[in-house]
């Protein structure tokens, strides 16, 4: 299943974010430590390179992230040009407090008030952005929710006399690259709701889970997990809650979602749906969506 998901709004976000870019000292992207890279928007590459502007990049939600997957990340991102990275919780203030500081160096012209430090925050929905926000200026200024993209507009903040802090909308990119990429940042509840199948996605998510974290799942639901792959794992957690429709067939959307709030939530555990070694593979051995689709169309000619 190929997920796409760019509600009309973006497109005047991007264009919005193109303009401010112009006027900007360093950019921070916000990106879920789950899936950083999947998560990690190309369009904001774009801009900033164009525009040659130093990046931040911030792994969020590390308390629900492998820990050793987000160390993993945090050295390939500090290993390119223009980058650093550090890994937090937008949602401590103690945390978030670290920002600015490691933002000055990155713009060491700025950071006056003859020269106020001129900072944009970035990234997919539902990754932090306006917790971030609200952290650092310690009210809630803007709008935060479950759901993706709830921000709709860009606003202006000083966070000080030296630095003013820029929060745009959640942007996604018109076309993912790869499947693999849409159905990890779904499962992570970064698109939303009307552009998935939550079975589809939990079956995705299980399947990965058997591979990689077998070990949380049976202390989470306590059944043998021998010989079962995503769908299989859906319905055994279907039958585990007793889940059933008017008590005939057993309800696998409602067993879906219970898989995917309990890896969103961190009820199963620490989990990383990627790592830089996996990362590196998946790309080796993956067609892009685009080109299967060239591939299919000249293959029916």
């Amino acid at each position: 299943m190929a997920i796409q998901w760019f509600p009309g709004h973006m497109t005047s976000a991007k264009k919005k974010a193109a303009e401010t870019m112009a006027r900007i000292d360093v950019v921070i992207e916000v990106l879920d430590a789950r899936v950083p890279e999947a998560g990690s928007n190309p369009m904001i590459r774009e801009l900033r390179m164009h525009r040659q502007r130093p990046c931040l990049k911030v792994l969020n939600k590390t308390d629900l992230a492998d820990p050793v997957a987000t160390q993993a990340w945090i050295d390939y991102y500090n290993r390119q040009e223009g980058v650093h990275a550090v890994a937090l919780s937008c949602k401590k203030a103690g945390d978030a407090t670290k920002i600015p500081k490691l933002c000055l160096p990155l713009a060491p012209h700025r950071g006056t008030p003859l020269k106020p430090l001129r900072i944009m925050i970035m990234g997919i929905p539902n990754v932090g952005k306006s917790t971030l926000m609200n952290t650092l200026l310690k009210r809630r200024a803007v709008a935060v929710g479950d759901e993706p993209a709830i921000t709709k507009n860009q606003q202006s903040f000083d966070l000080s006399d030296s630095i003013i802090l820029i929060d745009t909308p959640g942007l996604m990119w018109p076309k993912i690259e790869y499947e693999s990429d849409g159905l990890m940042l779904a499962a992570s509840h970064s698109i939303g709701r009307n552009a998935i199948i939550d079975e589809e996605v939990a079956a995705f998510l299980g399947d990965l889970l058997l591979a990689r974290y077998p070990n949380l799942l049976l202390a989470r639901y306590k059944f043998p997990l021998e010989g079962l792959d995503g769908y299989a794992l859906i319905e055994a957690i279907a039958k585990l809650r007793g889940y059933r429709i008017r008590g005939k067939d057993f309800d696998l959307e409602k067993a879906a979602m219970t898989l995917l709030q309990d890896y969103r939530t961190g009820a199963l555990g620490r989990i990383s749906l990627e790592t830089p070694a996996t990362r590196t593979e998946m790309l080796r051995t993956t067609t892009p969506v685009q080109e299967q689709t060239a591939e299919d169309q000249s293959d029916s000619d």
